[in-house]
């Protein structure tokens, strides 16, 4: 599982012409999910998304995490986070888990954490041609790959 992870202080995904999700503070986190990722894979995936402390304190110190600054998820599903363009100049997506698999993780991921995070929590649509529009907070961007984050 990878996660993209962006500081903004305000985000939103467009589908259709249409506002789908939309945050103020907080995190815009494209999401991709490989074949052999699992639902213990997420939980801890999300955890350490959610205890990252990567927001200023009081003495403008990258110390508070997401739900020390009340502040809300936009994720979105990315695919093409697992692009290999090692050969040639058109990238391969071998390594994206399955559609249906990789929905079902996405969602549970998204449900995890409004219900056990309490994390105010606004989605993109799986699979669409999305508009993400974000204002980076930084810019301070983070790369988590399960890979490396649970070896």
């Amino acid at each position: 599982m990878r996660l993209l992870i962006q500081l903004v202080n305000k985000a939103s995904v467009t589908v259709d012409e249409k506002v789908i999700g939309k945050i103020d503070k907080g995190y815009l986190v494209f999401l991709g999910v490989s074949d052999s990722d699992t639902k213990e894979i997420a939980d801890k995936m999300l955890k350490k998304l959610v205890n990252l402390r990567v927001f200023k304190d009081e003495n403008d110190k990258t110390n508070l995490s997401i739900n020390d600054v009340g502040g809300s998820v936009l994720m979105v599903s990315q695919f093409t986070l697992y692009a290999d363009a090692r050969k040639g100049n058109r990238p391969s997506f071998t390594g994206a888990g399955a559609p249906e698999h990789a929905k079902a993780l996405y969602e549970y991921m998204i449900s995890e954490a409004r219900e056990t995070y309490s994390l105010h929590t606004e989605t993109g649509e799986f699979g669409a041609d999305m508009k993400v529009n974000l204002e980076n907070d930084g810019p301070f961007t983070i790369w988590l790959d399960s890979d490396e984050i649970l070896k």
